[in-house]
């Protein structure tokens, strides 16, 4: 990543790299790579192609099938000095590991509870969650499938089922936790995920 480069040209060059280093060929979720305002964004949507600057803030969020499986990989990265887009930076994987203890805490969580520790821990470090859901299933490729009407596939508010569960074939299932945490007053956001169930 480097100022004067597209956004999609980064995509295509992490994609390429992935492939190159893992013989990664497939994703199973669209490639984003998102600067500045398009950063406060959420998945759903599909901002035209930016320029990044020189003093910004862009983050990844990558879906690669390994061995038939899933992954959900996102990281944000800061050009230049401004000190609130590193804390920003500095923050993500902090509400993130704080939230993946809240999860090992308690055997019965269930989405709704994470969720709003999630939405909690943003508030405390002065952020703004950036998106409707905190993270999601993720398995064998295809995995069940993931719809915006099936709460339960997702860590949100109206996920009241426990996230420890199995399948609908008996298998554990597995949870993504994403944090986008967003400072709609400057105009950025951040975004930070990996597995939560490990």
């Amino acid at each position: 990543m480097a100022p004067g480069q597209g956004e999609r040209a980064v995509s295509d060059r992490v994609r390429d790299l992935a492939n190159e280093l893992f013989g990664t060929t497939r994703h199973w979720h669209k490639r984003i790579v998102r600067s500045g305002p398009n950063t406060l964004l959420p998945y759903k949507e599909n901002p035209p192609d930016r320029v990044i600057g020189a003093d910004d803030i862009v983050f990844a969020d990558f879906g690669p099938i390994f061995e038939e499986y899933e992954a959900d990989f996102g990281r944000t990265f800061v050009l230049g000095e401004d000190p609130v887009k590193h804390r920003l930076r500095e923050d993500l994987p902090e509400v993130f590991k704080a939230g993946k203890r809240f999860f090992e805490a308690d055997p019965e969580i269930t989405g709704a509870a994470l969720h709003a520790e999630v939405a909690r821990l943003a508030a405390e470090a002065g952020w703004e969650p950036g998106g409707w859901h905190a993270g999601h299933l993720v398995g064998e490729f295809p995995h069940e499938t993931i719809d915006g009407a099936d709460v339960e596939s997702y860590i949100t508010p109206a996920n009241d089922t426990p996230l420890r569960r199995t399948d609908k074939t008996g298998r554990r299932c597995h949870w993504i936790l994403e944090i986008h945490l967003v400072d709609r007053e400057r105009g950025f956001g951040g975004f930070y995920e990996e597995l939560l169930t490990l």
